[in-house]
């Protein structure tokens, strides 16, 4: 058993094969900041999906081993392209399966009414790009009033993209309440100014 990791998210890593974490994983499941807000500088590549997802496993589960019924989602993961979102929706799967988390994706290019039925449905962790998340806000499709955690995945490259007014939009939305995890490659003024925000 990997310390410090939620038990249904261990086993899902067992299962993978997961012997060790990475420096980023390690660091995120330390016990005094499973509750905090984090800015983590952390390349492609060094496991930052896992790392995020870790992380959020008390956040959204506590001490339970098995989420509720999905109604509205607890966890917002943004992402600046298509591939990224679905490519972390596709981690997540696996890693909350053994927690049993509905995950929906809304990302420009795909049908946003099939997005709409997934929300209706209900989900527990929604992964998607900021044009179509602010579009279903913008329209009441997705309901951000029991969120925990929100999470902006390479968030310089939100930034260099121009999607600063849908962020600002779609954090505007969520409880004031909740986790931001903020993970970037680098760490420009830009980043460090709406971290503070």
């Amino acid at each position: 058993m990997i310390d410090h990791v939620h038990p249904a998210l261990a086993r899902a890593l067992d299962k993978r094969g997961y012997e060790t974490l990475t420096p980023v994983q390690s660091a995120v499941v330390a016990p005094d900041i499973q509750t905090s807000d984090l800015i983590v500088s952390a390349q492609t590549g060094s496991g930052k999906t896992v790392a995020f997802g870790l992380t959020l496993a008390h956040t959204l589960l506590g001490d339970g081993e098995r989420l509720d019924k999905a109604a509205d989602p607890l966890a917002l993961i943004i992402a600046p392209t298509r591939e990224l979102a679905l490519q972390v929706a596709r981690e997540l799967e696996w890693l909350f399966a053994e927690a049993g988390a509905r995950i929906a994706t809304c990302v420009g290019g795909m049908d946003p009414f099939q997005e709409r039925r997934a929300l209706n449905f209900g989900a527990h962790i929604v992964v998607g790009t900021p044009g179509r998340l602010s579009d279903h806000i913008r329209r009441g499709a997705l309901q951000l009033q029991s969120i925990r955690a929100v999470v902006l995945d390479e968030a310089d490259e939100m930034l260099n993209l121009g999607f600063r007014e849908e962020l600002e939009h779609i954090l505007d939305a969520s409880p004031v309440e909740r986790r931001s995890l903020m993970f970037s490659a680098t760490m420009p003024r830009a980043i460090e100014t709406m971290a503070r925000t």
